[in-house]
């Protein structure tokens, strides 16, 4: 399955969405708290958003899906089903999120 790291949101294939995910809403997968920036798809149209028990998927639902953020480059994601989630970082205080 594939692997795609997009500035500090993982994508990794995935070969069914779980059992009870629920449609979201909008395309983007993640918020940049300090930029104000967002990891999403370029055409809401070739894919949707799911969740399930606080985690996030991405169905590709034509040939390829865009993935952009304004500062890094697009990946060009093929159709599929994806987990999505924001890296993580160690500190000796904490484990906490990687924001852009």
């Amino acid at each position: 399955m594939p692997l795609y790291r997009h500035g500090d949101v993982i994508v990794k294939g995935i070969e069914t969405l779980p059992e009870g995910a629920k449609k979201c809403g909008n395309i983007t997968l993640a918020y940049g708290e300090m930029t104000g920036h967002s990891h999403r798809i370029a055409d809401p149209n070739t894919a949707q958003t799911f969740e399930c028990n606080g985690q996030l998927y991405l169905e590709v639902t034509s040939a390829t899906a865009l993935l952009i953020h304004e500062e890094h480059a697009a990946i060009k994601l093929a159709k599929g089903v994806y987990h999505v989630w924001q890296q993580r970082e160690y500190t000796p205080s904490e484990i906490r999120r990687v924001y852009d």
